[in-house]
């Protein structure tokens, strides 16, 4: 008899402002025991020193979580420069020491480096695999792996403010980008060093930042979990980016199913798409050739 879990069974996502000095699996097991929840995960690990938008999923929103870490993301950074260190932030040790004489003028030309579409050498520090461990685990041990470069894109670069060796920007961003090493690169490419002594995650895909919550008023509030329950943002929200299509009864039924069901009337070119049944959210489907096959589906009472 498979054992029962603890907990409610609760769902959808909650847009957790991360305090900074965490890391976001202790943040996550805190939300996770003040919900009482069976299931929860967090959306793309944001680092110790970092703070903003983690979204975390509970129940039937944990399968659609795939979907936010594939999303485009925006943060704010600052760097220091005339310092690299050996993490790239303000968590390591200085390995070099440059003066800094630069100005704005400098800076910007530069930055059209780090634009559009480019190739980026994943950090050391990163949760990447390699042989089954993250290779976090390789750069503590001072062994490093050899990385191949990956293609990201920069939608944004945007120089904000340089206060004497602070340099602060606003990058927008896809899946995969590791702003540190953008950092790491631009201070080599500036002949100073840089690294990260501030980075906020502003945005996951489009979820509203003024939709967040800091742990403070969710500890503030662990003994009102109907107000804490009614902050959630729906199951369907990671994959509000994705075309929607609503199904007759029958149709969801079918789906539901696990039948591939054909659709004479969809416009959309997207191959994946969020399934209504009439006004019920029934989970994402694939769209091919005027078919639609279930992809990810949620448990419904059918």
């Amino acid at each position: 008899m498979a054992r029962k879990r603890k907990g409610r069974d609760i769902n959808g996502v909650l847009l957790l402002d991360k305090p900074t000095g965490m890391t976001s699996n202790d943040v996550l097991q805190k939300v996770k025991r003040i919900f009482t929840a069976q299931k929860a995960g967090h959306t793309g690990a944001l680092d110790p020193l970092a703070t903003g938008m983690l979204p975390i999923c509970f129940g039937e929103s944990t399968k659609f979580s795939q979907y936010l870490l594939d999303s485009d993301k925006r943060y704010r950074v600052i760097a220091r420069l005339g310092q690299r260190t050996d993490t790239s932030d303000s968590d390591g040790q200085v390995i070099a020491q440059k003066p800094v004489h630069l100005n704005l003028s400098d800076i910007e030309p530069m930055l059209e480096q780090f634009r559009g579409d480019i190739l980026q050498v994943p950090t050391m520090f990163s949760a990447l695999k390699h042989q089954g461990r993250p290779l976090y685990e390789y750069a503590r041990q001072g062994i490093t792996i050899e990385r191949e470069a990956r293609p990201i894109t920069i939608y944004e670069n945007r120089l904000i403010d340089l206060r004497q060796d602070e340099l602060e920007l606003e990058i927008h961003c896809s899946k995969g980008t590791y702003i540190r090493t953008i950092i790491d690169d631009l201070g080599e490419l500036l002949g100073c060093g840089a690294h990260i002594i501030y980075l906020r995650r502003l945005q996951v895909s489009q979820y509203p930042s003024d939709k967040m919550l800091s742990l403070a008023f969710i500890q503030e509030h662990a003994d009102d979990l109907v107000l804490l329950d009614s902050l959630l943002l729906p199951v369907d929200s990671p994959v509000q980016d994705y075309s929607q299509l609503v199904l007759s009864e029958q149709q969801g039924q079918d789906i539901l199913l696990g039948r591939t069901i054909r659709i004479e009337q969809f416009s959309e070119c997207e191959q994946l798409v969020r399934l209504y049944r009439q006004d019920q959210f029934i989970g994402c489907g694939e769209w091919l050739a005027n078919q639609i096959s279930p992809k990810r589906l949620i448990q419904t009472e059918q």
